[in-house]
């Protein structure tokens, strides 16, 4: 049994960790933690989360000194602010914990990439350099070994799972990037009151065009350059992501087909469409990625959705803690 305490648990993805890890059978949740600063400290997360009442009852616990907990667990979940990650992150690794960081501070190995998108000056080079992306279907060797595991974000991941298998088999034409149109529900803002995510304030329209952090998140990961546009949508979660791209002279349905397939057919977490294209209604809820695509001529377009709260950050966590510890991968997911 291996003790975890999950951070930022009282977040949209932190209590989504908390339900999964407390119906895992190799997991005891030994605390759950918020900023010494927070409101919900000392309150029950059933309280704040009422799904959770007679399942989940501990303790919301103020973290003002990491060093306290980090020789009373093996594992640790950053659901927490960048930069909160940032700092943590050193002292729980430095205990020996295994780390599955939820925030961007250790997904992309360039110290200036956060100095441009996260405005703040990275100091743990030497984990930059062994933290390990945890896309789950694509690095199991790697998470295998790791120690500290930094866990994609939502919009990549969609938008990595569609495009990974073309790209790795050369099916699409260097002349023209892949343009990734994708919608995002209001959750993925977080839970902090804001005008600007109010429900009854958003109308769908695009954002961070051409700067979003995203963006070189998933053109490092991916190996090519792509256009990317995501859009806030006024419904509470999921991620829709509508991907048109150009394909090499002479290849066909047949042979994208063969690619998804040969990338995802033992992958029990990301379902392939055979016709048609998937939809926000298949995910919510689920810890899948579905995918589907259309082709007609040169042109391609693939479409992926998934839930932005799970497959797009908690699911994709546990499914990560599975592969890292040889755990059954959709242990406590499905």
């Amino acid at each position: 049994m291996l003790n975890t305490l999950i951070v930022g648990a009282s977040g949209y993805a932190g209590v989504e960790l908390a339900t999964y890890l407390n119906r895992h059978p190799h997991m005891n949740i030994t605390a759950l933690a918020v900023s010494a600063q927070s409101p919900d400290a000392g309150k029950l997360l059933s309280d704040l989360h009422p799904q959770l009442k007679g399942i989940v009852d501990l303790p919301l616990q103020p973290l003002s000194d990491a060093s306290a907990w980090a020789g009373k667990v093996d594992v640790v979940f950053l659901a927490t602010a960048h930069e909160v990650s940032h700092d943590l992150a050193p002292e729980f690794l430095k205990a020996g914990c295994v780390v599955f960081d939820l925030s961007g501070a250790f997904r992309v190995n360039d110290a200036d990439f956060y100095t441009q998108y996260y405005g703040f000056t990275h100091q743990h080079g030497e984990w930059l350099d062994k933290a390990v992306y945890g896309l789950a279907e694509w690095q199991h060797e790697k998470i295998r070994e790791a120690q500290l595991i930094a866990v994609p974000g939502c919009y990549p991941t969609a938008a990595q799972l569609a495009l990974k298998p073309l790209v790795e088999a050369g099916l699409l034409n260097d002349a023209q990037w892949p343009v990734i149109n994708a919608t995002s529900g209001v959750s993925g803002a977080g839970r902090k009151a804001s005008v600007g995510t109010s429900f009854c304030e958003v109308s769908l329209q695009p954002y961070g065009i051409f700067n979003h952090r995203h963006h070189p998140e998933i053109t490092s990961h991916l190996g090519v350059p792509v256009i990317f546009t995501p859009h806030l949508g006024n419904f509470a979660r999921g991620i829709l992501a509508t991907i048109t791209c150009r394909l090499k002279a002479g290849i066909g349905h047949a042979e994208v087909a063969q690619a998804f397939h040969d990338a995802y057919h033992d992958k029990p977490l990301v379902r392939l469409y055979e016709k048609g294209v998937p939809a926000l209604k298949g995910v919510v809820g689920q810890p899948f990625c579905d995918i589907g695509f259309a082709v007609q001529g040169e042109h391609l377009i693939v479409v992926a959705a998934e839930d932005n709260l799970l497959k797009g950050a908690s699911s994709q966590a546990v499914q990560c803690l599975n592969i890292r510890f040889g755990f059954p991968e959709t242990q406590s997911l499905i």
